[in-house]
């Protein structure tokens, strides 16, 4: 029997209707049915994802094999199941709520082939909104290196692995991790592989985010988010030895996984709940954030964590109060010191921002967005320094992902100051995927200060109502939004569609 070039393994629970539409673009791939295997382990589903992947074995019995078996509860067991089952010489991991573009696998396997790459990444897009990281997607690259790029942050298993690779190593996903276990897979496969490789120059994965957002990683529960979370960490550091490198990659999960923890949400949650929450981070903190890590992340992380380690629950619980609900808070200076003037923290050690006041001054409020018709919107921003442009010395720039903005004026106004930043809606579009695009706001700042960068933060500020707009031949809607965990101000570019209309309907209805 031909050992097909590659295995696409698809792990499958209740995906019904995208499913036929992940099918549809596997079997529909250039490469040719020949050269490849569709794996799809059926994890229990219930409505009727199972009897669909049945007909497509029926349909393509030399291309398309079904395993079923009962609910595991996570993608981690299917995923070993269909790697027991592969036989190409390279695998690919497939989301059933996904999708591929035409020529995805074609332009992976000839490439691994060129390079002799053990792992390829394709650029992938996300639909309805969903966010994808993109920095590491900026320029194709024969070779990355894993600690000096931003791969960290990409550590999703929607990559093509050489299988060799991963059967020298035995790499399975842990089946204890309900969520996250791609993480573990994906970070040992890259750790290990002799030659990584990005190709930039095509939609390859189109990774959907649900309309009724039922993917694993939206509804996923707190307890569950906190075991895994605290797995995830162990395990990167099970894997890595302590020191710089292990630190780039502890920088996306404590920048990420670890910050989400103590979120804008944590407010929301009952005192034992919230105890819990700061015993996990507590743990994590004590165990690994070191210094050089620390002055890695995101002043807000950085701020936050920083309270967990040198302060208590009620210090970070007074920092996210104050982050949510009233804004930057203003600076203190003491003794040629700056400290973040948090309300009933005092001056401790752990808010000193002086060795990273660039970033500090990068912290700013949006107040206000207004729109000129559907041209363009203009998002206003409010400094707690009331001569900010003198402080920063410099250049402000505010970017929507990697689209920037025009940064009209930054005055002095009251005890503050305010930024002026329009965004015109054609680039907004132009930027944006053809399926939609969320573009967080972040805040550059260049001058005698320094350089630093910070999450533009929308406390209080309600979302925009959307602006429709025609670009080539569909229509748009353009909106701002917040993130929820964050706080973060999103904005928004969503195709008018049928179904989008319908979804909206029905969550308005529930």
């Amino acid at each position: 029997m031909q050992v097909p070039d590659v295995s696409v393994v698809v792990p499958v629970y209740d995906t019904m209707p995208y499913l036929r539409a992940c099918l549809a673009s596997l079997l529909g791939q250039t490469i040719g049915r020949r050269r490849m295997e569709v794996v799809a382990v059926d994890d229990g589903s219930t409505d009727g994802g199972g009897r669909l992947l049945d007909q497509f074995a029926a349909r393509y019995p030399d291309t398309v094999r079904v395993r079923h078996q009962a609910n595991s509860g996570g993608p981690a067991h299917p995923c070993n199941r269909g790697l027991e089952l592969a036989r190409g010489r390279y695998i690919f991991f497939v989301g059933s709520d996904d999708r591929l573009g035409p020529e995805a696998l074609e332009r992976l396997v000839t490439a691994a082939d060129r390079y002799d790459s053990d792992v390829v990444l394709g650029r992938a897009v996300g639909v309805n909104s969903r966010h994808m990281f993109q920095e590491i997607f900026a320029e194709s690259r024969v070779d990355v290196d894993l600690f000096d790029s931003a791969l960290p942050w990409s550590l999703a298993n929607i990559k093509l692995f050489r299988r060799d690779l991963v059967e020298r190593h035995h790499l399975r996903f842990p089946e204890d991790m309900p969520i996250l276990s791609d993480q573990p897979f994906t970070l040992e496969a890259c750790y290990r592989a002799r030659r990584i490789s990005v190709l930039a120059d095509y939609d390859y994965y189109h990774a959907v985010r649900r309309l009724d957002a039922g993917n694993i990683t939206y509804r996923s529960r707190l307890e569950q988010r906190l075991r895994c979370v605290e797995l995830l960490v162990d395990r990167v550091a099970d894997l890595i030895p302590a020191g710089k490198q292990r630190n780039a990659v502890l920088r996306r999960h404590f920048g990420l996984e670890v910050a989400h923890l103590v979120g804008d949400d944590l407010r929301r949650l009952d005192r034992p709940t919230q105890e819990r929450v700061y015993r996990v981070v507590r743990r994590l903190v004590d165990r690994y954030l070191t210094d050089d890590l620390r002055d890695r992340l995101d002043i807000e992380a950085r701020l936050r964590l920083a309270a967990v380690a040198d302060g208590g629950l009620a210090d970070l619980l007074a920092v996210i109060e104050q982050d949510a609900e009233r804004g930057v808070p203003p600076t203190v200076v003491t003794g040629g010191r700056w400290h973040a003037g948090y309300p009933g923290v005092g001056l401790p050690a752990w808010t000193d921002v002086t060795r990273v006041h660039a970033d500090w001054l990068a912290r700013l409020d949006a107040v206000a967005v207004t729109w000129a018709g559907t041209r363009s919107l203009t998002v206003t921003a409010h400094s707690p320094h009331p001569d900010l442009a003198s402080a920063v010395g410099g250049p402000l720039t505010v970017r929507a992902g990697r689209i920037v903005g025009d940064t009209l004026d930054v005055t002095a106004s009251g005890r503050g100051s305010l930024v002026r930043v329009r965004f015109p809606v054609e680039r907004l579009l132009a930027g944006s995927v053809a399926t939609g695009q969320r573009h967080p706001l972040r805040v550059e700042v260049a001058g005698t200060a320094g350089r630093g960068a910070a999450a533009l933060r929308a406390p209080g500020l309600a979302p925009s109502r959307p602006r429709i707009r025609r670009h080539g031949t569909r229509l748009y809607a353009v909106t701002t939004g917040l993130d929820g965990r964050t706080g973060q101000l999103v904005l928004a570019v969503v195709p008018v569609t049928a179904a989008r209309l319908a979804a909206r309907l029905r969550r308005r209805g529930r």
